[in-house]
């Protein structure tokens, strides 16, 4: 009964509606992160599925009780980090906790986890994995948030946005992100120059037409993304 054959089974069923195929959110996916957590309590501590149950419970509660998901998310990385042989386990327990971090504001702790998790993943599995490259794309959003933007900029350029275009494709979401990152790094900085902002505004007249022809001009992620522009040409006129 716990095995996951793509029905229904298994620890999927706690996270994924087979029905519609998208991932339960809100309060039903806190419900059943908790059923899914007492489905699988009396296993043995170290037991994958347990784990894995721990940390979807924790996951679940990052958005409304992160202080608690903090306590579950350490626990579940202590007991992977221990009982573990399968790195991507490891990984994937220390991405959400980092993620936890995130939502608590404690950013320098956040960084610490996603610099190791995204080497880590480039020496296990090659910088063009598309979790690689999720990582690092993590990483930036958290250097962002503790508004080192020059460092960001650098990694964006150098090391990530080559190989998303590569491996992804320009269209690809996450190399849209990227690129979004890329010029809120570029019109952030202090000493930002008119070439930067210029830069900027490219990246993203060509982000916002890419959103638009894939995902609609009513897209959330268009919309969010065509608020960056106005800020970019603002500050452009300044410097004129």
């Amino acid at each position: 009964e716990f095995e996951d054959q793509g029905t229904g089974e298994g620890l999927l069923k706690w996270e994924t509606c087979f029905d519609c195929g998208q991932r339960f959110h809100g309060v039903v996916r806190l419900a059943l992160g908790w059923a899914g957590w007492k489905m699988y309590l009396g296993r043995p501590e170290r037991d994958n599925t347990r784990c894995s149950s721990m940390q979807a419970l924790g996951s679940a509660l990052i958005a409304s009780r992160p202080k608690e998901a903090l306590l579950v998310l350490e626990t579940n990385l202590s007991l992977r980090r221990r009982g573990s042989n399968d790195e991507e386990n490891i990984l994937c327990a220390q991405g959400n906790l980092a993620g936890c971090l995130t939502e608590l504001k404690r950013y320098d702790e956040a960084l610490v986890l996603e610099r190791e998790m995204f080497e880590r993943r480039v020496s296990k599995f090659g910088v063009s994995d598309e979790n690689t490259i999720i990582a690092g794309t993590n990483l930036s959003i958290t250097l962002l948030k503790l508004r080192r933007y020059e460092e960001a900029c650098i990694f964006l350029r150098d090391r990530l946005l080559p190989v998303a275009r590569r491996s992804l494709g320009i269209d690809h979401n996450h190399t849209l992100n990227i690129n979004l990152y890329m010029a809120t790094a570029l019109q952030s900085m202090p000493e930002r120059t008119r070439d930067d902002l210029l830069e900027a505004e490219t990246i993203m007249n060509d982000v916002i037409k890419r959103r638009r022809r894939i995902f609609g001009s009513a897209h959330p992620a268009t919309l969010q993304d065509q608020k960056l522009l106005p800020i970019i040409r603002a500050r452009l006129s300044r410097l004129a």
